[in-house]
C-alpha cells in the first residue's frame, strides 16, 4: 500500500463510503446490515420494509439509508482526502488489515496516512494511563523499542502519556508503528502530537475510522480501542487505574482472542492498579520484551544476532501455503530431506526452493546428509 491516496473507484466502493457516513450506522448495525443484503450497494437500494426487518434498524435509521445517495455528499468526502494525502479503506480493498477483518465487528472504511505493510500484520499493542508516571513513560518506550528491534510493529492510540511513549520508542528503534485515532485525521487529538502523527505517518500509519473532519468525541475512543487490539496479536497494558481506557483495550482484545498482558508496578500507586487486576485475572506479567515473544511461540522465530544474542523474527504468519506446508513435515530433529519430499507430495524442484526460502528466514537449517532441521 503506497502513500498516495487510495479512492474509491466504482460505486459499490462509494456506497460502502455513504454507509459508513449514514449517522447511526455503526459497525455492528453495518455487519447485520450486509449479513442480511451482501454488499453496501444492497443495503442502500433496499426497501423501506426489507430494512425493518433488521434487528436495531428503526424508523429514523430506514429514512437515513433510503435517502444516502442523495442527502450524503461523497464527492466532497472523497475530494477532501484527495486534497490531504488521506487513503480510503474499504473492507473489501486487498490493503485492508486481514487481522482487522476477522474481528467481529471491523470498521467498513479507514482513513489512513502512511503504509500499511505485510508485516503489520505481527503487530502489539502497548497501551496504558493518559497520566502516566516517569516509570510507566520508561517502561512503555523500553518494551515499544525492544519489540520493534525484533521486527514487531507497534500499535497504540496516539493519546498522551503511556500511548505517545509506546509511538516514540518504536520510532527511535528504527520500528514500525500504527496510531488509531478516536478523531478525524484532519482534527488530530491531542494537538501536541502533530509532529508525532507525522512521524508516525512516516514509518507506518495514523488511521481512523472516522471522516477526516470528525471531532475528538468521548464516546469514539472506546469504540476505537477494538481498532488497536483488532490490528494485534495481543495487548500490553503497562499503566492503569481501575477504570482506565486501556482496560476497555484488554477487554476488546480477550473478546477477539488476542493475548492480554500487563506490567506489574508498585504496590501502592493508583496506577498500578488496573495492571494488578488483569494479572489476578490470567494476563501475562511482562517484565521484558522476551516475556511477549516467548508467549507468541511459533509467530516468532528464534535466531542469533552478531553477538550471539537471540533475536526474534516474526517469520511464520508470512509464509504462504506451500511452506507452510514444507514446515509443517520438519521438527527439530534432523529430518530427511526425501522423507519431506514424500509427506508433502511437492516435486523435488519446488520442495528443495522452499526449504531455501526458509532456510533465507531461519526457520530451518540444513544439516549433513541431505538433512534439515527446525532451529
Amino acid at each position: 500500500m503506497s502513500g498516495s491516496p487510495s479512492l474509491p473507484s466504482d460505486e459499490g466502493l462509494a456506497d460502502a463510503l455513504r454507509l459508513s457516513l449514514v449517522a447511526g450506522v455503526g459497525p455492528r448495525l453495518r455487519k447485520a446490515l450486509l449479513e442480511e443484503f451482501g454488499t453496501a450497494s444492497a443495503v442502500l437500494a433496499a426497501a423501506p420494509s426489507d430494512l425493518r426487518r433488521v434487528p436495531g434498524i428503526g424508523a429514523e435509521l430506514t429514512r437515513r439509508i433510503a435517502v444516502a445517495r442523495t442527502d450524503i455528499d461523497v464527492q466532497a468526502e472523497l475530494d477532501l482526502c484527495a486534497a490531504n494525502g488521506i487513503a480510503i479503506l474499504s473492507e473489501q480493498d486487498s490493503a485492508y488489515p486481514r487481522v482487522l477483518r476477522e474481528i467481529h465487528d471491523p470498521p467498513g472504511i479507514l482513513f489512513m496516512r502512511g503504509d500499511l505493510l505485510p508485516a503489520d500484520a505481527i503487530a502489539i499493542a502497548i497501551v496504558g494511563a493518559r497520566h502516566a508516571t516517569h516509570y510507566g513513560l520508561t517502561q512503555a518506550e523500553r518494551l515499544a523499542g525492544s519489540l520493534a528491534r525484533a521486527g514487531i510493529t507497534i500499535v497504540s492510540g496516539l493519546a498522551r502519556g503511556i500511548d505517545g511513549a509506546a509511538h516514540r520508542g518504536a520510532l527511535a528503534a528504527g520500528g514500525r508503528t500504527l496510531a488509531v485515532l478516536g478523531s478525524g485525521l484532519l482534527n488530530l487529538y491531542p494537538p501536541e502530537h502533530a509532529e508525532l502523527a507525522h512521524d508516525v505517518a512516516r514509518n507506518g500509519a495514523v488511521i481512523s475510522e472516522s471522516p477526516p473532519r470528525s471531532p475528538p468525541l468521548s464516546g469514539a475512543f472506546p469504540q476505537r480501542n477494538r481498532i488497536i487490539s483488532g490490528l494485534s496479536l495481543g495487548v500490553v497494558v503497562v499503566e492503569a487505574s481501575t477504570q482506565s481506557g486501556a482496560l476497555i483495550s484488554a477487554r476488546h482484545a480477550m473478546e477477539q482472542g488476542r493475548e492480554v498482558f500487563a506490567v506489574p508496578g508498585r504496590v501502592d500507586s493508583r496506577m498500578s492498579r488496573g495492571c494488578h487486576r488483569l494479572i489476578r485475572d490470567g494476563a501475562k506479567l511482562v517484565e521484558t520484551a522476551d516475556d511477549i515473544l516467548e508467549e507468541l511461540g511459533p509467530l516468532v522465530a528464534p535466531t542469533s544476532s552478531a553477538t550471539g544474542e537471540a533475536v526474534h523474527h516474526p517469520a511464520e504468519l508470512l509464509l504462504n501455503e506451500i511452506e507452510k506446508q514444507v514446515l509443517s513435515h520438519v521438527s527439530s530433529e534432523p529430518t530427511a530431506i526425501d522423507a519431506v519430499v514424500t509427506a508433502s507430495g511437492l516435486p523435488t524442484g519446488q520442495l528443495l526452493a522452499t526449504i531455501s526460502a526458509l532456510e533465507m528466514r531461519h526457520l530451518v537449517r540444513r544439516l549433513g546428509g541431505s538433512r534439515i532441521a527446525r532451529p
